[in-house]
């Protein structure tokens, strides 16, 4: 089967994950029309193609496992001079995406890898684009809100085309909404069965 190139991230729903994409070919990034708008929880990994059910596997662990979080995007920042991007920044849900995405990098699990730079969940709005070009996304977007409940994850995959496409989504806590998640079971009642 060879070698497949998967990542998994979080979706920035509608409206806004259009908006940003759109704003991310406008300051000239040529890869955004590829790139869904996401907050990143496992980069682009290089896999055996036969690989991917054990992966979907422990995603679906993972997702089980998971329950819904907010998440609110506020503001630009920048990895430069590090490395040449700009930046959403995910002022709510940090520490959600970060636990998440250690679950999902498991080292026990299939998709073990190291990181090249400690792990900041973000929005990537412009990158490896000119240093004005970059600049100017920086400052358009600085006073940039949105917010939504983050409810789950997905797989992607890289074509040969450079473009990212969803082989699976994947929802937090399974099939069903558990009963401690509910408001019955919060207040001590049994929910109806």
């Amino acid at each position: 089967m060879g070698t497949v190139t998967i990542g998994v991230s979080i979706a920035v729903p509608e409206p806004h994950g259009s908006l940003l994409q759109e704003r991310r070919a406008g300051f000239g990034d040529a890869a955004a029309p590829g790139i869904p708008t996401h907050v990143t929880l496992l980069p682009p990994t290089e896999v055996d193609g036969s690989a991917l059910p054990a992966i979907e596997a422990h995603l679906e662990g993972v997702a089980d496992a998971g329950r819904p979080f907010p998440m609110r995007l506020s503001g630009t920042g920048t990895f430069r001079p590090l490395s040449p991007v700009v930046f959403v920044r995910v002022v709510e849900g940090a520490d959600a995406c970060a636990r998440l995405q250690t679950q999902v990098r498991d080292p026990a699990g299939p998709v073990s890898r190291e990181l090249q730079f400690p792990y900041h969940p973000h929005v990537t709005v412009a990158h490896g684009i000119d240093d004005a070009a970059m600049d100017r996304a920086f400052e358009e977007l600085a006073r940039y809100e949105a917010e939504w409940s983050c409810t789950g994850f997905a797989l992607y995959e890289q074509g040969a085309d450079g473009v990212w496409r969803k082989l699976r989504e994947f929802a937090f806590g399974g099939p069903t909404v558990p009963p401690q998640a509910s408001p019955r079971a919060a207040r001590g009642t049994q929910p109806a069965r």
